[in-house]
């Protein structure tokens, strides 16, 4: 996946992270490849009635197919339905949990202001970055436009995903996704797997240098993922496992009953609270 840049000021002139417009959908959705192109050609006209440029449509379909792998991956989900102790022993949920600790200690004075900043711990963070991506080390090899319109195209949750295809154009627009973009299979991006509109909506800028790069900045991708907490109600000081405070902000991160479970679980040991 090619670097994802936000210029904050342009992005705050241009109003790219604070808008959520509800678009039509278009054509038909469908369960098969076989009526994947002419989706994207009534998807193209209706978008462009809601006032998306053709030349940003052009760009950014001009290399879009159905993604096999994204519908098998939205398919597959089946971790999801694991025990606590399975799902943890699937996902490595140990080795998140010792590596996160020494990610904490070497990145003290991020994560201090990070908490600062969003009031919101390491543990959380660290645990969503380590569960996503590794730390950064996968990301994903799938074409990121080709992933959300294949989703948006797809019966299952075609009205949630055309939402987010409207993000990403929008964000293709302005310059700031590449229409060769890659990411994971759902179309997430950087080191802890923002969907398009969770980007324009809780960017932020984590190391000061005026920019948001989800993929090569774990500053940046770990202080939007407070930012994305904060919105989601998370309230500083407030405890994060189940039942408490915290929790529904996790829950809003996925709707995993056990990806939230791992989360509080681990969040936890890392902070050692």
């Amino acid at each position: 996946m090619r670097m994802i840049k936000l210029i904050l000021a342009a992005a705050a002139a241009m109003g790219v992270l604070n808008s959520a417009p509800a678009f039509a959908q278009g054509g038909q959705c469908g369960n098969t490849s076989a009526g994947f192109e002419d989706w994207v050609a009534d998807f193209k006209q209706t978008a462009a009635a809601n006032g998306v440029s053709q030349s940003v449509l052009n760009r950014a379909f001009a290399n879009v197919s159905y993604n096999r792998p994204t519908i098998s991956a939205d398919r597959g989900q089946k971790s999801f339905k694991l025990s606590f102790d399975a799902f943890m022993k699937k996902r490595g949920g140990a080795a998140v949990i010792s590596r996160g600790r020494s990610m904490k200690a070497a990145n003290q004075a991020l994560f201090a202001s990070i908490e600062r900043r969003f009031g919101v711990p390491a543990g959380p963070l660290i645990a969503i970055w380590g569960m996503e991506t590794g730390f950064g080390s996968y990301m994903g090899n799938q074409h990121t436009m080709s992933a959300v319109s294949t989703l948006a195209y797809d019966c299952r949750r075609s009205e949630y995903f055309t939402d987010q295809l409207y993000a990403a154009l929008q964000l293709v627009s302005e310059g700031y996704l590449s229409p060769q973009a890659r990411g994971a299979a759902h179309g997430e991006i950087g080191q802890t797997q923002f969907l398009p509109r969770n980007v324009v909506r809780y960017g932020a800028d984590g190391d000061g240098d005026g920019r948001i790069d989800m993929v090569g900045s774990r500053a940046d991708a770990l202080a939007s993922t407070a930012n994305f907490l904060k919105g989601h109600g998370w309230r500083a000081g407030a405890g994060y496992q189940p039942g408490e405070p915290n929790f529904v902000a996790i829950q809003g991160w996925n709707a995993a009953a056990v990806y939230q479970q791992a989360i509080a679980y681990i969040g936890q040991q890392i902070d050692g609270n």
